[in-house]
C-alpha cells in the first residue's frame, strides 16, 4: 500500500477512536435514510436482488454480513461512531422496543426517490416508503413517551442524513431499454423532476419532527467499476457523461437547501457534497480505483456469494462493482462529519487530526 494511503486510513482510525472516548453521543438519536450505501439489513428479507447478506459482503464487519453492501463499515456506521454512539443504528427491519429511541436506520439498496426506481431487480423500500416507516418509528415514541409533545421535543433534537438519488439514475435514468425517463426528460428537466418529488419527502420529514437534516447530493456515478466496464472512459479517468448529467440533480438539490433554510428558521438543512468526498478519496492515492475487491455477478455488479475477497481491501477504492471499501467510507465520513459538524458537537476534531 503507498504510504500516503496508510497515514490518512491510520489518521481517521485514530481520530474516531480519540473522538469515542468523549462519552456520550452528543446528540440522542440518528434516524437514516437512504439506498444500499447506508441498508444495514432492511433488504435481507426482501424478494430482491440487491441484498448482501452473505459472504464475502462483512468480511472484516465484527458481526459478518448483516445486509450491509461492503466489506465492513458503512458511511453511516462510521458518522454514528464519530458522534459518538457505542452500537450502530439498527434496521427498521429489525428495530424494536426502546432501541428505536437511538434511531433507525430505513435505507434500502436499490432505492430512489421516485417509486419505481430500482424495480428491475425486484423489491426495496422508495423513500416514500421510508417516511412511512418512520411515521410507525414516530408513533411508537409517541407511545413510549407518553404524549405527542414529549416525542416531538426529543424527535427535535436528533439528526436525520438522507441519501437519496444515486438510482434514480443507475437504475432509471441511465436505463432506456427499461425506463423511458430518459426520453421523457433532458437531465436539466429530470433533475428538477427529482428535486420537486424530494422536496415534498422533505417536508413531510420535518413535519415528523426532523430539525436537523444532511442531505446528501449524488456522486460521482460515472466512476463505479460498473460504469466504466459497461461504457468505457474514452481516455477519461470516469464515464463523463454519467458525471454530468447527474451533476444538474447535485444543483438543483443545493438550491432546495438554501430554499429550505431560508422558508423553515427552527431547522437546519445541510448540504453535503457527494463528489467532494469523492475527490477527497481519489486524492489519498488508493492503489486500485478501476475495478472491486471481491470477484462480482456480471448481472448485478455485486459479490458472487462464498468467493475469496482481495486481501489487501484497505487499497481498493471499490469493494464490488457499486459500493465503495470501508476504507473509502472512512475518508467519506471524516469529511461529511465536516461539513455536517464543523465545530458544534467536537469542535477538537479537525484541529486533532491536523496535529496527528
Amino acid at each position: 500500500m503507498k504510504k500516503g494511503v496508510v497515514l490518512f486510513f491510520l489518521l481517521v482510525v485514530t481520530s474516531i477512536e480519540l473522538l469515542q472516548v468523549q462519552g456520550e453521543p452528543q446528540i440522542p438519536c440518528y434516524f437514516i435514510f437512504g439506498d444500499s450505501l447506508a441498508d444495514d439489513g432492511n433488504n435481507n428479507l426482501l424478494p430482491t436482488l440487491a441484498k448482501a447478506n452473505y459472504e464475502p459482503y462483512g468480511v472484516d464487519f465484527p458481526e459478518g454480513p448483516t445486509g450491509r453492501f461492503c466489506n465492513g463499515r458503512t458511511i453511516v456506521d462510521i458518522l454514528a461512531e464519530m458522534m459518538g454512539f457505542d452500537d450502530y443504528i439498527p434496521p427498521f427491519a429489525t428495530a424494536n422496543g426502546s432501541e428505536i429511541l437511538k434511531g433507525v436506520n430505513y435505507a434500502s439498496g436499490g432505492a430512489g426517490i421516485l417509486n419505481e426506481t430500482g424495480q428491475t431487480s425486484g423489491a426495496r423500500i422508495c423513500m416514500d416508503e421510508q417516511l412511512n416507516n418512520h411515521q410507525v418509528t414516530v408513533s411508537s415514541i409517541v407511545s413510549m413517551l407518553g404524549s405527542s409533545q414529549s416525542a416531538s421535543e426529543y424527535l427535535n433534537k436528533c439528526f436525520y442524513s438522507v441519501g437519496m438519488g444515486d438510482n434514480d439514475y443507475i437504475n432509471n435514468y441511465f436505463q432506456p431499454d427499461y425506463y423511458p425517463s430518459s426520453l421523457l426528460y433532458t437531465p436539466e428537466q429530470f433533475a428538477k423532476v427529482l428535486i420537486e418529488q424530494f422536496s415534498q419527502q422533505i417536508e413531510t420529514l420535518y413535519n415528523y419532527g426532523a430539525r436537523k437534516i444532511a442531505l446528501f447530493g449524488v456522486g460521482m456515478l460515472g466512476c463505479t467499476p460498473n460504469a466504466i466496464s459497461v461504457y468505457g472512459t474514452n481516455g477519461s479517468t470516469c464515464v463523463e457523461f454519467m458525471n454530468y448529467e447527474s451533476s444538474f440533480f447535485n444543483v438543483e438539490l443545493k438550491s432546495l437547501v438554501d430554499d429550505l433554510n431560508t422558508e423553515k428558521p427552527d431547522a437546519t438543512f445541510i448540504y453535503v457534497d457527494a463528489v467532494k468526498l469523492a475527490e477527497d478519496i481519489m486524492a489519498a492515492a488508493f492503489n486500485v480505483t478501476t475495478v472491486g475487491c471481491c470477484e462480482v455477478e456480471e448481472l448485478t455488479g455485486l459479490c458472487i456469494p462464498n468467493q475469496t475477497p482481495c486481501q489487501n481491501r484497505s487499497e481498493y477504492v471499490f469493494w464490488d462493482s457499486f459500493h465503495p471499501s470501508e476504507a473509502a467510507n472512512l475518508i467519506s465520513a471524516k469529511g461529511a462529519y465536516s461539513v455536517i459538524f464543523p465545530s458544534e458537537f467536537y469542535p477538537r476534531d479537525q484541529s486533532l487530526v491536523a496535529e496527528l
